[in-house]
Protein backbone atom coordinates (compact mmCIF):
# COMPACT_ATOMS: atom_id res chain seq x y z
CA UNK A 1 0.00 0.00 0.00
CA UNK A 2 1.91 3.08 -1.20
CA UNK A 3 -0.06 5.86 0.52
CA UNK A 4 -2.24 6.37 3.57
CA UNK A 5 -5.97 6.23 2.89
CA UNK A 6 -8.64 8.77 3.72
CA UNK A 7 -12.39 8.23 3.51
CA UNK A 8 -14.90 11.07 3.85
CA UNK A 9 -17.55 8.76 5.23
CA UNK A 10 -20.00 10.92 7.18
CA UNK A 11 -21.36 14.38 6.33
CA UNK A 12 -24.11 16.16 8.28
CA UNK A 13 -25.35 19.68 7.71
CA UNK A 14 -28.33 21.95 7.31
CA UNK A 15 -31.89 21.44 8.33
CA UNK A 16 -33.86 22.36 5.21
CA UNK A 17 -33.10 22.41 1.48
CA UNK A 18 -34.18 26.06 1.11
CA UNK A 19 -31.90 27.49 3.84
CA UNK A 20 -28.18 28.18 3.83
CA UNK A 21 -26.51 25.67 6.08
CA UNK A 22 -25.29 27.28 9.31
CA UNK A 23 -23.14 24.33 10.30
CA UNK A 24 -21.75 21.23 8.65
CA UNK A 25 -19.85 18.29 10.11
CA UNK A 26 -17.55 16.10 8.06
CA UNK A 27 -16.18 12.98 9.71
CA UNK A 28 -13.39 11.17 7.92
CA UNK A 29 -11.20 8.16 8.47
CA UNK A 30 -7.45 8.52 7.98
CA UNK A 31 -5.34 5.38 7.97
CA UNK A 32 -1.58 5.96 8.06
CA UNK A 33 1.09 3.53 6.98
CA UNK A 34 3.49 1.90 9.45
CA UNK A 35 6.18 4.41 10.40
CA UNK A 36 4.02 7.48 9.69
CA UNK A 37 3.50 9.99 12.48
CA UNK A 38 -0.24 10.58 12.98
CA UNK A 39 0.37 14.01 14.49
CA UNK A 40 2.35 15.08 11.43
CA UNK A 41 -0.52 13.95 9.20
CA UNK A 42 -3.02 15.84 11.35
CA UNK A 43 -0.82 18.96 11.25
CA UNK A 44 -0.68 18.73 7.44
CA UNK A 45 -4.49 18.55 7.30
CA UNK A 46 -4.79 21.53 9.68
CA UNK A 47 -2.36 23.42 7.44
CA UNK A 48 -4.64 22.87 4.45
CA UNK A 49 -7.85 23.73 6.33
CA UNK A 50 -6.72 26.98 7.96
CA UNK A 51 -6.32 29.04 4.75
CA UNK A 52 -9.73 27.81 3.54
CA UNK A 53 -11.35 28.90 6.80
CA UNK A 54 -9.67 32.31 6.64
CA UNK A 55 -10.59 32.85 2.98
CA UNK A 56 -14.27 32.07 3.64
CA UNK A 57 -14.37 33.66 7.10
CA UNK A 58 -15.60 30.50 8.80
CA UNK A 59 -14.43 28.52 11.80
CA UNK A 60 -13.23 24.98 11.32
CA UNK A 61 -13.05 22.80 14.40
CA UNK A 62 -10.72 19.92 13.71
CA UNK A 63 -10.28 17.20 16.33
CA UNK A 64 -10.04 13.41 16.40
CA UNK A 65 -13.23 11.61 17.47
CA UNK A 66 -11.19 8.85 19.14
CA UNK A 67 -7.52 7.92 19.61
CA UNK A 68 -5.84 6.70 16.46
CA UNK A 69 -5.62 3.02 15.61
CA UNK A 70 -1.92 2.32 15.14
CA UNK A 71 -0.84 1.13 11.69
CA UNK A 72 -0.10 -2.56 11.51
CA UNK A 73 2.63 -4.49 9.77
CA UNK A 74 3.88 -8.00 10.38
CA UNK A 75 7.33 -8.85 9.04
CA UNK A 76 7.18 -11.02 5.91
CA UNK A 77 9.74 -13.41 7.41
CA UNK A 78 7.69 -14.01 10.59
CA UNK A 79 6.93 -17.67 11.17
CA UNK A 80 3.16 -17.07 11.28
CA UNK A 81 3.24 -15.34 7.89
CA UNK A 82 5.30 -18.14 6.37
CA UNK A 83 3.06 -20.87 7.82
CA UNK A 84 -0.10 -19.11 6.61
CA UNK A 85 1.38 -18.65 3.14
CA UNK A 86 2.31 -22.33 2.98
CA UNK A 87 -1.12 -23.49 4.17
CA UNK A 88 -3.13 -21.15 1.95
CA UNK A 89 -0.92 -21.21 -1.13
CA UNK A 90 -1.16 -17.40 -1.27
CA UNK A 91 1.47 -14.73 -0.63
CA UNK A 92 0.77 -12.26 2.17
CA UNK A 93 0.13 -8.71 1.01
CA UNK A 94 -0.48 -5.27 2.42
CA UNK A 95 -4.03 -3.92 2.50
CA UNK A 96 -5.58 -0.55 3.21
CA UNK A 97 -8.09 -1.32 5.94
CA UNK A 98 -8.00 -1.32 9.71
CA UNK A 99 -8.42 -4.16 12.18
CA UNK A 100 -7.66 -4.99 15.79
CA UNK A 101 -4.37 -6.56 14.66
CA UNK A 102 -2.08 -3.79 15.96
CA UNK A 103 -3.45 -4.22 19.49
CA UNK A 104 -2.71 -7.94 19.44
CA UNK A 105 0.73 -7.21 18.04
CA UNK A 106 1.38 -4.74 20.88
CA UNK A 107 0.85 -7.66 23.28
CA UNK A 108 3.84 -9.36 21.67
CA UNK A 109 1.93 -11.71 19.36
CA UNK A 110 2.86 -12.38 15.77
CA UNK A 111 -0.33 -11.27 14.04
CA UNK A 112 -1.93 -11.61 10.62
CA UNK A 113 -5.34 -10.72 9.24
CA UNK A 114 -6.84 -13.76 7.60
CA UNK A 115 -10.37 -14.84 6.92
CA UNK A 116 -13.04 -15.88 4.45
CA UNK A 117 -14.50 -12.45 3.72
CA UNK A 118 -14.00 -10.26 0.68
CA UNK A 119 -13.03 -6.65 1.40
CA UNK A 120 -14.63 -5.65 -1.92
CA UNK A 121 -18.08 -6.16 -0.38
CA UNK A 122 -17.33 -5.38 3.28
CA UNK A 123 -18.86 -2.48 5.24
CA UNK A 124 -21.49 -1.57 2.68
CA UNK A 125 -25.12 -2.32 1.93
CA UNK A 126 -25.58 -5.91 0.87
CA UNK A 127 -22.41 -7.15 2.57
CA UNK A 128 -22.25 -10.95 2.32
CA UNK A 129 -20.01 -13.97 2.76
CA UNK A 130 -20.08 -16.69 0.12
CA UNK A 131 -20.92 -20.06 1.70
CA UNK A 132 -18.21 -21.70 -0.43
CA UNK A 133 -15.57 -19.76 1.55
CA UNK A 134 -16.51 -21.18 4.95
CA UNK A 135 -15.29 -24.79 4.71
CA UNK A 136 -11.84 -23.88 3.31
CA UNK A 137 -11.44 -21.40 6.16
CA UNK A 138 -12.42 -24.01 8.74
CA UNK A 139 -9.83 -26.37 7.23
CA UNK A 140 -7.20 -23.61 7.35
CA UNK A 141 -7.96 -22.83 11.01
CA UNK A 142 -7.74 -26.53 11.87
CA UNK A 143 -4.37 -26.72 10.10
CA UNK A 144 -3.09 -23.67 11.99
CA UNK A 145 -4.28 -25.14 15.32
CA UNK A 146 -2.67 -28.46 14.44
CA UNK A 147 0.61 -26.70 13.58
CA UNK A 148 0.78 -24.49 16.68
CA UNK A 149 -1.01 -26.53 19.32
CA UNK A 150 -0.62 -30.20 18.47
CA UNK A 151 2.86 -30.40 16.93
Amino acid sequence: VPTPTMNFGCIHGGDNPNRICGQCALEFDLRPLPGMDVEQLRAAIRGKLQPVAERHEVRIDYAPLFPEVPPFEQAADAELVQVAERLTGHRAEAVAFGTEAPYLQQLGCQTIVLGPGDIACAHQPGEYLEMSRIEPTVRLLRDLIRHYCLS
